[in-house]
C-alpha cells in the first residue's frame, strides 16, 4: 500500500507538468505568427492599446509584400522599410518616414505607431486581425483590400 501511494505521489506531478506544458505549447502554436499569415496584405489600424482610434483623415495602415517589404501611413507621414519576422516577433528595421509637419493627435498617433513598428513586437493573427504587442503599446490592425 505504501509503494502505491509513493508511486502516485511521484506520477501525479509529472502528469500535471505534462498537461501544463501541452497547454502552453498549444497556446504558443495559436499565437505564433508566420510570414504567410501577414504577407501580401494591407492592414488598417483600428485600435491602440485596445482603444478604438479616431481618425479625421486616413487611418494608419501597414502594407506588407510577399517578401515583407513594408510601407504605409503612420498617422501623418508615409513610411517604408523591410520588415523582419523572427520567432513570432515583427519589426521594421531602418524604417524611413516622410517629413511632413503634423500637429496634435495625428503626430501623437504617429509616434506610437512608428515606435512600435521599429521595435520588436509580438505579432499574432486572429481571423482578420493582426495584433502587435510592443514594450509600451499594443496595435490592432484589421485586414483590408490592398490599395
Amino acid at each position: 500500500m505504501m509503494k502505491k501511494r509513493f508511486l502516485a505521489a511521484l506520477v501525479l506531478p509529472m502528469m500535471l507538468a505534462a498537461c501544463a506544458s501541452n497547454d502552453s505549447n498549444n497556446e504558443q502554436a495559436q499565437t505564433m505568427t508566420n510570414q504567410t499569415d501577414i504577407a501580401a496584405q494591407n492592414w488598417v489600424l483600428t485600435k491602440i492599446d485596445n482603444q478604438a482610434i479616431s481618425t479625421e483623415a486616413v487611418a494608419p495602415n501597414l502594407m506588407l509584400s510577399e517578401d515583407l517589404n513594408a510601407n504605409g501611413n503612420a498617422g501623418c507621414n508615409r513610411f517604408f522599410g523591410q520588415a523582419e519576422l523572427k520567432d513570432g516577433n515583427l519589426r521594421i528595421e531602418k524604417m524611413g518616414l516622410t517629413m511632413m509637419a503634423c500637429q496634435g493627435p495625428g503626430m501623437e498617433m504617429e509616434t506610437v505607431v512608428s515606435k512600435t513598428l521599429m521595435d520588436w513586437s509580438a505579432a499574432s493573427v486572429s481571423g482578420d486581425e493582426l495584433t502587435l504587442k510592443g514594450q509600451a503599446h499594443s496595435l490592432t490592425f484589421t485586414r483590408a483590400d490592398a490599395e
